[in-house]
C-alpha cells in the first residue's frame, strides 16, 4: 500500500577535494573528489494522488517552479520508469543557497527519487535509482546515500569513507551566482595523475586531518572573475580555521574546524560582516 504523503530532508554537500584528471569525448570531466554532506537541509513535502499532473511549489529562495527544476524532473522520470500514472505535488522549502557549489538542486532530486520509491514500496532497485539519478546530474547519485565519499568518474562512482572524522565547518556563500557549466567551460586542463592513490593512502593514515586534503582545481577559474572567494578564504584562516577552500564550482567557501566552540565563534564574527549567508554546520563522522 502506498504512502500518500511524506516529508524528506535533503542535505547540502561540500567538496573537501576536487581534482580534474581527464576529459571524456562527451565533454564531461573525469574527477577525483571527496564529498561530505553537511547539515543544511532543504525540506520536501511529497503528496501523491490518483491521476493528475506533477506540480512543484517553492519557497525560501528564488528558484524555478516548473519543468526545469531538478526535483520536478526527478518525479517525472520516476513515474516514467515505474509506469505509475499518478500525480505528484512537491512543496519545496529551499534553505540551501542556489548555484552555490553546495549541491542543493541535486540533493532535492535525489530526495524525490528516494521519497517516491519509499511511498510506492520500493519498486526500483538501488541500481535503477542510481541510473535515474545519474541521468539527472553527475552529483545526484551521491545524495542517494549521503555519507563522506571518495568520488571518481564524473562523480558517480562512489566509495564511502568509513573513518571520516567529525568535523565542524563555517560556510560563507556570497550573494553571487556561479554557473557550473561556465566554470568547466573555462577550465584549462592541467591534469593530475596519481590522485586516487594519493587520497587512498592519506585516508589510511590514522593521523590524517580534513585540512590536509583541501584542494579544488576549479578555484583557478572562479576566483579570476570573483576575487571575493580568495578574500573569504583569508578571512576564515585568519579567524582560526585549519584551512579554507571553495566548494564545487563556487562561490561558497568553507573553513574547517576540529572544535565546535571555535567554529561557533568564527561564525558569529563573520556573520557580523554581512558578506553573504553564513552557516555553522557539522559534517561527517559519527
Amino acid at each position: 500500500m502506498k504512502i500518500k504523503q511524506l516529508r524528506i530532508k535533503a542535505p547540502a554537500k561540500i567538496n573537501i577535494r576536487l581534482k580534474v584528471v581527464g576529459k571524456r569525448p562527451d565533454g564531461y570531466h573525469e574527477l577525483v573528489s571527496i564529498m561530505t554532506p553537511v547539515e543544511i537541509f532543504d525540506v520536501l513535502d511529497l503528496t501523491v494522488s490518483s491521476g493528475g499532473p506533477i506540480a512543484i511549489a517553492c519557497e525560501g529562495r528564488d528558484i524555478p517552479a516548473d519543468e526545469s527544476n531538478l526535483a520536478y524532473r526527478a518525479a517525472r522520470d520516476f513515474m516514467s520508469m515505474t509506469g505509475i500514472d499518478d500525480g505528484v505535488s512537491i512543496s519545496l522549502t529551499k534553505n540551501i543557497p542556489v548555484a552555490a557549489g553546495l549541491g542543493g538542486g541535486s540533493s532535492d532530486a535525489a530526495a524525490v527519487l528516494l521519497g517516491l520509491n519509499e511511498m510506492y514500496s520500493r519498486p526500483l532497485s538501488e541500481k535503477d535509482l542510481h541510473a535515474l539519478a545519474l541521468k539527472l546530474g553527475a552529483d545526484v547519485p551521491f545524495f542517494l546515500n549521503a555519507v563522506p565519499s571518495l568520488a571518481t568518474g564524473i562523480g558517480e562512482i562512489l566509495e564511502p569513507i568509513s573513518n571520516w572524522p567529525e568535523t565542524w565547518y563555517v560556510i560563507i556563500t556570497p550573494p553571487i551566482l556561479v554557473s557550473t557549466a561556465w566554470v568547466y567551460g573555462n577550465l584549462k586542463l592541467e591534469l593530475t595523475s596519481g590522485e586516487y592513490d594519493y587520497i587512498v593512502k592519506t585516508l589510511k593514515n590514522d593521523t590524517f586531518t580534513v585540512s590536509m586534503l583541501l584542494e579544488n582545481d576549479l578555484e583557478k577559474v572562479t576566483t579570476v572573475s570573483f576575487p571575493i572567494i580568495n578574500t573569504l578564504k583569508k578571512l576564515l584562516v585568519d579567524a582560526g580555521a585549519e584551512g579554507a577552500i571553495m566548494s564545487g564550482s563556487g562561490p561558497s567557501v568553507f573553513g574547517v574546524f576540529a572544535f565546535r566552540e571555535k567554529a561557533e565563534k568564527v561564525r558569529d564574527i563573520l556573520a557580523g560582516l554581512k558578506l553573504g549567508d553564513v552557516f555553522f554546520v557539522r559534517g561527517g563522522g559519527k
